[in-house]
């Protein structure tokens, strides 16, 4: 309730005559999911609208279509979010391709990650669960041939991306950060043995996202080696600008 009214404010204090809100997986999956969707409007008038899995997926893709443009060709879109990682493929705005599967950074860590660093086994039995959970999906993508090019979105992405050596958030979203396949697999173990304090000390990662990273990790890992993507792009747009961009393709025109 505090989270919404604040937004609201925010919108307020900024002139903006509409908002846009939306919920992800973290009240999509929830038991009592009706209950906070009826709280939150009683309480602050807002309709939070719950995208599917699919379509967050979706949403994603149009974002990253929207900032590489036609000239990227095939793309493969994959963001690791909170709750869930979305996968998502194509050659137009719409993907032929798009799944949602429950490997989301927090999800994970609060799952299978308890210690502080973890356990050595606990970080093996989330890594086999992490390739199981994505293995099943390559087939489905696969039928479509090999992507032009590759591109990731969401702060994990980019925080590995810039632990990597990718350029600061402070130069600009026009400066290119890439993630290669090689380099992540020489932070994963270098993030399974630090304490989270330790993480939080490492370039472009917050306190609040430390304690996710290695799960964040091992999800990119997994999904990078599976799908055979040796170096991907990261986008600075993603589900935010997707769900932006929508509403203003079906604004009437003046």
């Amino acid at each position: 309730m505090a989270t919404i009214s604040d937004a609201l404010q925010a919108a307020e204090d900024k002139g903006c005559e509409d908002v846009l809100p939306f919920a992800t997986s973290a009240v999509r999956e929830a038991t009592n999911a009706d209950d906070v969707l009826a709280r939150v409007k009683t309480e602050t008038g807002v309709d939070l609208q719950v995208l599917s899995g699919a379509e967050e997926a979706r949403l994603t893709f149009l974002a990253a279509r929207r900032w590489f443009g036609w000239s990227a060709g095939k793309l493969l879109v994959l963001d690791i979010g909170g709750g869930s990682l979305e996968i998502a493929y194509g050659m137009d705005e719409q993907p032929d391709a798009a799944v949602s599967l429950p490997l989301g950074a927090g999800r994970l860590t609060a799952g299978w990650l308890p210690g502080d660093p973890p356990d050595p086994q606990d970080v093996k039995a989330l890594r086999r669960h992490v390739r199981a959970q994505i293995a099943r999906t390559v087939g489905e993508f696969a039928r479509f041939g090999s992507p032009d090019h590759v591109v990731a979105t969401s702060k994990t992405f980019r925080q590995l991306a810039r632990i990597a050596g990718a350029a600061r958030s402070a130069e600009g979203l026009y400066v290119q950060r890439e993630l290669s396949r090689k380099s992540l697999e020489e932070w994963v173990p270098k993030l399974a043995a630090m304490p989270i304090a330790q993480r939080a000390g490492l370039p472009g990662v917050s306190d609040g996202r430390a304690a996710q990273l290695l799960a964040g990790a091992l999800v990119a890992e997994g999904a990078m080696d599976l799908f055979g993507v040796e170096t991907l792009e990261v986008c600075p747009w993603a589900l935010r600008e997707g769900v932006i961009l929508r509403r203003l393709d079906h604004l009437p025109t003046a």
